[in-house]
């Protein structure tokens, strides 16, 4: 299959992908083309919203939908890293064998991954990166394709531990959960208060999934578009030379070359759902927002006069 014909095939996919998880969630059109951005881009997806919204159901139901493996893990303060990871055990023959934790699946749901200790983040780190963890001095490979969708509640911070920085530039996106509209939330009542129950179907395999993420790989980025993502994150550090007043004045802390790559993965993923053979300075502009907001550290300045993270990022675009 030329990739052309294969870039048609994810298109319709995608549009299948979405109308199949849109029968469970009302609305929230762009965190659902968000965290199937991310997935198709290898990359993984911090949820952010208050509690309530369906962020839970959404993983749920894009896990269904994607026919994996899912494992949902809850955050708490007394979780330990052997709780996720497996540990040792002693056999019948008095023999170490490493029993699988949580964590050997496709989708992990990290459910309010800010209540628990550093410690215990931390242990999520390799599998981020590296998609294997290290027990015992043996390196386990996990699962292909891995992803970890996290979810975390910005208003209560009694009992949370702030994400390290390193954690947080693991995950690709950043994406804000917002509430309903008003007929959302109407829609939302009806369906969810009589005894309609609804049945997913698996529109994609596991297999699928890692030919679409070569493919995005594959797809050719214009030297312009390259040198546009690389400025607007090199603009977001105060000692750089091409960092406008703006950054000078709100910021204490720019985004890493991560940011870069992510923004031209992003694109090129954004551009082939839109139908695209290749990404434009749109498509960037267009993942900016959810890539950057978490990569970013605001100083007090810009909290006392009201400069939230977004409104930065777009007088930076």
């Amino acid at each position: 299959m030329s990739d052309t014909e294969a870039i048609k095939n994810l298109v319709t996919h995608y549009q299948t992908l979405k109308n199949e998880i849109h029968k469970v969630i009302v609305g929230q059109d762009e965190v659902v083309e968000q965290v199937l951005i991310s997935i198709f881009s290898k990359g993984h997806c911090l949820l952010v919203g208050v509690p309530g919204l369906a962020k839970t159901l959404l993983v749920n139901t894009i896990a269904q939908t994607l026919g994996l493996t899912f494992n949902r893990i809850q955050f708490t303060p007394d979780l330990m890293p052997s709780d996720i990871i497996g540990a040792e055990i002693l056999d019948e023959n008095r023999n170490f064998k490493f029993i699988k934790g949580p964590l050997f699946s496709n989708i992990i749901l990290a459910d309010e991954i800010n209540r628990t200790p550093p410690k215990t983040q931390s242990a999520l780190l390799e599998a981020m990166q590296e998609r294997s963890v290290t027990a015992g001095g043996t390196n386990y490979k996990l699962p292909a394709p891995f992803f970890v969708l996290a979810t975390q509640n910005p208003i209560e911070q009694e009992g949370t531990y702030p994400l390290p920085e390193a954690q947080l530039d693991r995950f690709m996106f950043n994406v804000w959960v917002d509430y309903p509209t008003f007929a959302e939330e109407m829609a939302i009542v009806k369906s969810t208060t009589s005894d309609h129950v609804i049945s997913l179907n698996s529109i994609i395999s596991g297999d699928e999934i890692m030919a679409y993420q070569d493919l995005i790989r594959r797809i050719p980025v214009a030297d312009n578009v390259l040198e546009y993502a690389v400025k607007l994150v090199a603009k977001t550090r105060l000692n750089d030379a091409s960092a406008p007043k703006l950054t000078k004045d709100y910021l204490t802390w720019g985004a890493g070359p991560r940011a870069s790559q992510y923004l031209i993965l992003g694109a090129k993923t954004h551009a082939v759902l839109n139908g695209k053979y290749s990404p434009d300075i749109e498509d960037v502009k267009a993942i900016a927002k959810p890539i950057l907001r978490h990569r970013l550290v605001r100083n007090y300045r810009a909290e006392a006069e009201g400069y939230s993270m977004d409104k930065i990022i777009e007088e930076l675009l």
